[in-house]
């Protein structure tokens, strides 16, 4: 199995999809869904942020990133300076 490593500031992120169901109780078709801005961080270059780390849940520009596919698996590389926010549990901040 061959990894990923990112370089030069860039994390690769394992897109999340939002949910299927809206708030009210509708069904969301996929032609209807938005392009997932959210996702796990899986690898991170060397001179990445401090501020984040594998396995962190985080959001990032909407339209920014490469997306690549690796081993039947969609990721998108993003650089760290396109990542808006993590999210922290409810006491971290």
């Amino acid at each position: 199995m061959i990894n990923i490593q990112p370089l030069s500031g860039n994390v690769l992120i394992d897109p999340q999809e939002a949910e299927a169901v809206s708030a009210g109780g509708i069904i969301i078709p996929d032609a209807a869904k938005e392009k997932p801005s959210q996702g796990l961080i899986v690898a991170l270059a060397s001179d990445a942020s401090d501020e984040i780390t594998v396995g962190d849940r985080v959001i990032y520009k909407k339209f920014g990133g490469t997306a690549i596919t690796h081993e039947g698996k969609d990721y998108l590389i993003v650089p760290d300076g396109d990542l808006l926010a993590k999210f922290v549990e409810g006491d971290a901040i």
